[in-house]
């Protein structure tokens, strides 16, 4: 399989022959490289900790304090927040296996792990590679309550203010840009902020997708309140008017959609995103595949690094020409259809309509005819799709769910489906409520909860920095029974 394009960004100390991942400095591999000895990075931890701590008291801009808590490994150089990453997935196969080993499965490996974990893959690229990025208004550290940015503080201290992301290493200019000129155009809106829904306002939040040729789509989100058609018309027009011929019209967006929402979050069946300027939707090429995606479809937040990840998923999975790919939380279908062309058949399901529609025009546009996708709720589609499933041909799962992960009934339908040998599941909190998912498809069969098909058991854990300077990344577990 050839190397996935933009890897060559990837800086050459993190990279070694005949490998996409980096080795822990542990690693023979590494022992000769003069990189950090396990004792030494704990020292770089430490330092970096007592400086993060320090700021928060005195001497760092708003904007510091705000990078040390959304991107807490910001300060690190980049081979060692990968050492974090690291150790911190070796932590969850740990536990991981003593779970399993309390419900009397013993898959302990070496290290006390579950399965192997493979080196981890690094990012292709390290700065501004975000797509897409959410922006909050609320009260800045300066009291002014027409501020754009994201939140610092906790709702228990009652210190949370609202920072301009301007320091934020992982969201790109452009989002910057695009959050700047919002934050001008509520300074001089006569309508307030929506802080809280009950005390009435109307701005909210801001939300910048953009592809790697640089367009750039902006949806905004408006607390209606008691305003009449007219006065939302007027807003409109206003919004419309700032950031196509105004000071906004720096920012050259490609869509400008508005979305009236009395939650805080709505999607498009029950308040629809509509669009007041420009392109309806964005465009990205992955894999050499033209991809379509709305307002609110999944789409993975890093183009280049989702490419490397898809490309090692259709390695791990072994589909081969008879193979049936089913793929749970498709998105607008980018597993699928990158896998299409080396399997006989790809089945999607995707809870946001969009992007089922995204998914299925992605198909027909890039002329491929394999693939189905089913729109609805997982747990209500899967469990239909598999009870009455005959067909003799390899079925492999992919899934790759939100942190929540996935609902128990959608578990349950492929443990019980016999025909599922090879699972591949996604996640980008293992750690989390991810963790009760492998606990069921792993435990010995339980006819109260309905678990009677053969267990699957881990077999191998590859985990990919997706979220560079966070402390979070994707982590492949390829079950197998």
């Amino acid at each position: 399989m050839a190397l996935p394009r933009g890897l060559g960004l990837v800086p050459r100390c993190l990279r070694r022959p005949g490998s996409l991942g980096w080795a822990p400095p542990s690693s023979p591999l590494r022992r000769d490289r003069g990189t950090l000895t396990s004792e030494s990075h704990t020292m770089k931890m430490k330092e970096a900790r007592k400086a993060r701590e320090g700021c928060g008291l005195a001497g760092c801009s708003w904007e510091e304090r705000l990078a040390d808590a959304a991107t807490p490994l910001w300060r690190l150089p980049y081979e060692e927040q990968l050492q974090v990453k690291y150790d911190s997935q070796r932590k969850t196969l740990r536990t991981l296996a003593s779970r399993l080993e309390e419900a009397g499965v013993d898959v302990r490996k070496p290290g006390g792990l579950c399965c192997p974990l493979r080196p981890i893959v690094p990012s292709p690229v390290i700065n501004g590679y975000r797509n897409k990025s959410s922006f909050s208004v609320n009260r800045g550290p300066d009291g002014n309550p027409k501020t754009v940015g994201l939140y610092v503080g906790t709702g228990r201290a009652r210190n949370i203010v609202c920072v301009r992301a301007d320091r934020m290493e992982n969201i790109p200019a452009k989002h910057k840009q695009v959050a700047q000129r919002y934050e001008q155009f509520l300074r001089r809106s006569p309508l307030r902020p929506c802080l809280l829904f009950h005390r009435g306002g109307h701005w909210r939040e801001l939300v910048v997708r953009t592809n790697s040729r640089g367009h750039a789509m902006a949806i905004v989100t408006f607390h209606p309140q008691r305003l009449g058609q007219e006065a939302l018309a007027a807003q409109k027009a206003s919004l419309k008017e700032f950031f196509t011929c105004g000071p906004g019209a720096a920012c050259t967006l490609t869509s400008l959609y508005f979305q009236e929402s009395t939650m805080t979050r709505c999607p498009h069946e029950q308040s629809p995103y509509q669009l007041l300027y420009g392109e309806p939707h964005i465009f990205e090429e992955l894999l050499g595949l033209k991809f379509r995606i709305s307002p609110d479809a999944f789409f993975q937040v890093n183009t280049r690094g989702a490419e490397v990840l898809y490309q090692e998923v259709g390695k791990l999975s072994r589909a081969a020409g008879d193979t049936v790919l089913l793929d749970v939380c498709c998105g607008t279908g980018t597993i699928g259809l990158s896998l299409a062309r080396q399997v006989s058949k790809v089945i999607g399901i995707e809870i946001v309509e969009k992007a089922v529609e995204d998914a299925r025009w992605n198909a027909a546009f890039n002329g491929i005819s394999n693939c189905e996708f089913h729109g609805g709720k997982a747990e209500t589609v899967l469990p239909r799709l598999l009870s009455s499933w005959k067909d003799d041909r390899p079925l492999v799962a992919v899934v790759n769910p939100s942190r929540a992960g996935l609902h128990y009934r959608v578990v349950r339908a492929i443990r019980n489906c016999e025909a599922i040998r090879r699972l591949l599941y996604v996640s980008c909190k293992p750690e989390g409520e991810a963790m009760r998912n492998f606990l069921e498809l792993c435990c010995p069969p339980d006819p109260r909860k309905k678990l009677a098909g053969e267990p699957f058991a881990p077999r191998l854990a590859v985990p990919f920095d997706m979220f560079p300077h966070t402390v979070h990344c994707e982590l492949v577990l390829l079950f197998a029974r």
